[in-house]
C-alpha cells in the first residue's frame, strides 16, 4: 500500500515522500481504516518539522485525523462493522491508504455528514469547543481572536454564536476582512491599518473584552494583551508567526491580567470521557443539522503530499487542503 513518509525533520514541501509498505494487519484491540480524507493541519506541519509538543521515530508517516471505513477487525474488537464511516482523530500514520487505530479513536458518523466536515470534525472544531468552555463566559460577552479567518477562528465564531458570546475578530489585511464579513462574522478589525487597537475596544460599544485568544504570538498577539478588561485572560494557542509572544510588562501587571497556554491534545485528556463524549455529541448534532460545515478547498493524492503541504500555507486560503487515501 502507499503511505506518506519523512526519513529526517524539516520543511515539509522538502521531506514528504512516497513510499510503499505491506498491508498493516490490526492487532488485539485494534481497527484497520481505509482512509477516505484527511486534512492538513498546522500540528501536522509541526510535527514533520519536528518542533510540535512531540517528535516520532523516524522513518514516520504524518497525519492526525481523517475519515475513512472499517477495513478489518483486530482480535478481540467488537461493536464495529466492516465498510462503516467513521472520523478519527488523534490518530497516528492517517496519511496512507490505510492504517491501524485504537476504537477509542473512532467515532461513527452520520450519512448525511459529509467527508470534507467527518474528516475535520474532531481535531480543530473539539479544540475550538473545549477552548470556549475553558474560556468560562456568560451569553453576552466578549472575547476576542486574532487569526480569525482560519478554521479555529471561524470555528469559534460559529460554535460560540450558537452559545450566545459576542467574538470580536482581529486578522491581517482587507481579503480576510472581507472573507469574515461575507460569511456573517463581524465586528472585524485589520492589524495592518493604523489604530487598530483603538478600532477593536471600539467595535464592543464599551463592553469589556473578558478573554483574547492568540494564534500568532511575536508583537500581535502580545498587542491582543491591550485589549483586555482588568483581570482578562491571554490564551497562547498557537505561534504562526513562529516568534515568541512579546508582553507589554505594563498592561500585564497594572490590568493584573493572566496568560495562560492550550494545548487541545493535553485538554482532551484532561476533561474526561464523559465530558469529552458530551462536546463531540454536540459537534456531531450541529453537522447532522447543517449548522456546522467544513469545507475543503483542494484535495491532493497521497503522492502530492509535499505540493498539498506548500498549498496548506498559502496566505489568503478559505478552507483546509486534504489528501485523498484513494
Amino acid at each position: 500500500m502507499r503511505a506518506v513518509q519523512i526519513e529526517r525533520f524539516g520543511e515539509p514541501g522538502e521531506v514528504l515522500t512516497l513510499t510503499e509498505r505491506p498491508l498493516p494487519e490490526p492487532g488485539p484491540g485494534q481497527v484497520r481504516i481505509r482512509l477516505l480524507l484527511s486534512p492538513i493541519h498546522n500540528h501536522d506541519l509541526a510535527i514533520v518539522r519536528g518542533v510540535y509538543g512531540y517528535r516520532p521515530s523516524l522513518p514516520a508517516t504524518p497525519g492526525t485525523e481523517g475519515v475513512g471505513r472499517v477495513d478489518a477487525l483486530g482480535p478481540g474488537v467488537t461493536g464495529w462493522e466492516i465498510g462503516q464511516r467513521v472520523a478519527v482523530s488523534g490518530g497516528q500514520q492517517v496519511w496512507a491508504e490505510y492504517f491501524l487505530a485504537d476504537p477509542a479513536q473512532l467515532i461513527p458518523v452520520p450519512e448525511q455528514v459529509s467527508d470534507e466536515t467527518a474528516s475535520q470534525l474532531l481535531a480543530m472544531p473539539l479544540s475550538a469547543l473545549m477552548l470556549l468552555d475553558d474560556l468560562n463566559l456568560q451569553a453576552g460577552q466578549w472575547l476576542a481572536i486574532n487569526a480569525a479567518n482560519g478554521a479555529i477562528g471561524r470555528l469559534a465564531n460559529l460554535l460560540a454564536r450558537d452559545r450566545g458570546l459576542r467574538v470580536l475578530n482581529v486578522v491581517r489585511g482587507p481579503v480576510s476582512v472581507r472573507t469574515l464579513r461575507e460569511l456573517g462574522f463581524d465586528p472585524v478589525v485589520d492589524t495592518e491599518t493604523d489604530g487598530w487597537t483603538q478600532q477593536a475596544l471600539a467595535a464592543t460599544d464599551g463592553a469589556p473584552i473578558l478573554r483574547a485568544v492568540d494564534q500568532v504570538g511575536g508583537p500581535v498577539g502580545g498587542a491582543m494583551l491591550s485589549l483586555l478588561a482588568p483581570r482578562g485572560e491571554l490564551i497562547s494557542f498557537g505561534a504562526l508567526s513562529g516568534r515568541p509572544l512579546t508582553l507589554d510588562p505594563g498592561a500585564l501587571i497594572f490590568k493584573q491580567a493572566v496568560v495562560k497556554g492550550f494545548w487541545g491534545g493535553k485538554r482532551v485528556e484532561e476533561i474526561g470521557a464523559q465530558r469529552r463524549g458530551a462536546l463531540i455529541a454536540e459537534l456531531i448534532d450541529l453537522a447532522a443539522r447543517g449548522v456546522l460545515r467544513l469545507e475543503v478547498e483542494a484535495v491532493y493524492p497521497l503522492d502530492r503530499a509535499a505540493e498539498a503541504a506548500k498549498a496548506s500555507e498559502t496566505p489568503g486560503r478559505n478552507a483546509k487542503i486534504a489528501l485523498s487515501g484513494s
